[in-house]
């Protein structure tokens, strides 16, 4: 019995922090697992702290404890899963987990999420023109539009990785691959860029279509450095 007065603490705070974070109307993925999962961990952890800390008034501690370890366990999860919703929002598509989404040639931008980023992917069709690494107009506003909502959140680490297709030599393709990446970072500011020439391809380079599916600039958003990775492998 004793334990379950925390416990339920936790559950309580758990669905009143989840109630929180709903965003009624809009195009969103409305899961949040990283929210109610770290929020779920944080809620028992504080709880059973503020239970058993001496002093009277047990209950009354437990409830806030679980209400804060909710707030600092969901905290991170909850920002991934903001961002991902606000952005998928503002470019007028929704988040879309399902791998197989890359593979469909209709869709210029992808928007998904996982434990540890949110990221944008940009078909190459709409981005650049063929050899270059400047950005068209259309492009250009799409990714003025992330920049503008990613003031929101400074404390968020962005990656850029460009992708080519296998025409002309790795180190062609590196190198342009690069300046795309570039040319993307310079207008969300300070992001950690990468060249991937044609690694990392999405479908075999045996057709243009194909081909085209390869040729992409990738957006990584982070909210802990610890845990990039490179988006070359």
């Amino acid at each position: 019995m004793k334990l379950f007065k925390p416990m339920l603490a936790a559950t309580v705070a758990t669905f009143m922090l989840s109630g929180c974070y709903n965003q009624p109307g809009l195009t969103e993925d409305d899961s949040y697992n990283r929210t109610k999962t770290g929020a779920l961990m944080g809620a028992i952890a504080g709880a059973v702290t503020g239970y058993n800390t001496k002093g009277n008034h047990k209950n009354r501690r437990a409830a806030i404890g679980a209400l804060a370890g909710a707030a600092l366990g969901g905290g991170a999860g909850y920002l991934l899963d903001k961002q991902a919703n606000e952005i998928a929002r503002a470019l007028g598509t929704g988040v879309d987990n399902d791998p197989l989404a890359v593979l469909d040639p209709n869709k210029t931008i992808i928007v998904s999420k996982t434990d540890n980023y949110v990221k944008l992917m940009f078909r190459d069709s709409m981005m650049f023109a063929t050899g270059s690494s400047k950005l068209q107009s259309h492009a250009r506003s799409k990714v003025n539009v992330v920049a503008n909502l990613l003031r929101n959140y400074p404390q968020t680490i962005v990656g850029s990785a460009g992708f080519t297709d296998n025409r002309g030599s790795y180190a062609y393709n590196q190198k342009l691959s690069k300046q795309r990446a570039l040319s993307v970072a310079s207008i969300l500011g300070g992001a950690h860029t990468k060249g991937c020439s044609y690694s990392k391809a999405i479908a075999p380079n045996n057709t243009a279509t194909n081909r085209a599916l390869n040729r992409r600039v990738e957006v990584y958003l982070y909210q802990d450095r610890n845990v990039m990775s490179d988006p070359c492998n």
